[in-house]
């Protein structure tokens, strides 16, 4: 199982099993679902239109049963200046493929070593995207539609590095 030993919840819940529910739902892909932490009403619809093709009960509320059929939900990795690897690479892969028809500068070569032109690819690509620039990949950044494509950063950079 994906997402073992997740407690039920429900519209009202919030934290970090909520995260978890959201990052799930985006990656199905319901990209209308926000990674928030806050289990309100575009959240529960989110879980109904899933629960609808996937098979679990139709009832909003993410259960032993919606869990086992979500695919993972663990975060991926916190990226920021210092950080280092093959992750560090596909984010940096994925920031110059989409720099020429994105509206951010390109990281420079992709080396893994996330340094000052990682991170001012990454404050552009956040700009671009909507979302708090401060050079940092977290939830709201892997969050980020890239519009043309029907897919996320994070899905872009490949969900092989979602943690358990």
């Amino acid at each position: 199982m994906v997402n073992p030993g997740q407690p039920t919840i429900r519209r009202g819940d919030t934290g970090a099993t909520v995260l978890r529910a959201q990052r799930a739902l985006r990656r199905t892909p319901d990209l209308s679902v926000d990674v928030d932490g806050d289990f309100g009403p575009d959240t529960e619809a989110g879980v109904k239109r899933f629960q609808e093709g996937a098979g679990p009960t139709v009832d909003g509320i993410v259960g032993d049963e919606t869990w086992e059929a979500l695919p993972n939900g663990g975060p991926m990795p916190l990226l920021q200046t210092g950080s280092k690897g093959e992750v560090v690479r596909d984010l940096q892969e994925a920031l110059i493929a989409g720099a020429d028809s994105g509206d951010w500068p390109s990281p420079g070569e992709a080396d893994g070593d996330f340094g000052t032109g990682t991170r001012e690819s990454v404050e552009g690509f956040q700009n671009w995207g909507g979302v708090d620039s401060d050079g940092i990949v977290g939830d709201k950044t892997w969050a980020v539609p890239l519009h043309a494509t029907n897919s996320t950063l994070e899905t872009a950079v490949g969900l092989d590095w979602a943690e358990e």
